[in-house]
């Protein structure tokens, strides 16, 4: 299994979201997780670095200029989901990604603060 890092630039980028209000506390992860097209066009716009920060981890096995390099999305491009948090505190949870786990349950709880 892959050992994980957190992606501190990610983290730090959900924190200034959550701070901002731009978050989504309602919609399922399903619905607003971003097709491949619009993956594709965040990395045009604003390269490798700019789509790695909407992620909580980096596999450093992985290729930098690529994809997979970046795991455990935590928003749309332009806001941060709840359940997309969820989701990755969930699936770090069940493949033993402690520290992974625990900064999506930090940035819940943050944003849990945040909508009273």
């Amino acid at each position: 299994m892959p050992t994980y890092r957190v992606n501190e630039a990610g983290v730090a980028k959900a924190r200034e979201l959550i701070d901002a209000g731009r978050h989504d506390d309602t919609t399922e992860w399903s619905h607003a997780a971003p097709s491949a097209q619009q993956e594709n066009e965040e990395i045009e716009r604003h390269g490798y670095d700019g789509y790695g920060a909407w992620h909580l981890a980096i596999d450093p096995d992985a290729g930098e200029e690529t994809k997979a390099r970046y795991r455990f999305p935590y928003g749309d491009f332009h806001k941060v989901y709840r359940s997309a948090l969820i989701h990755a505190k969930q699936r770090a949870a069940q493949n033993d990604h402690l520290e992974i786990e625990r900064v999506a349950d930090e940035l819940l709880q943050r944003l849990d603060t945040r909508r009273g």
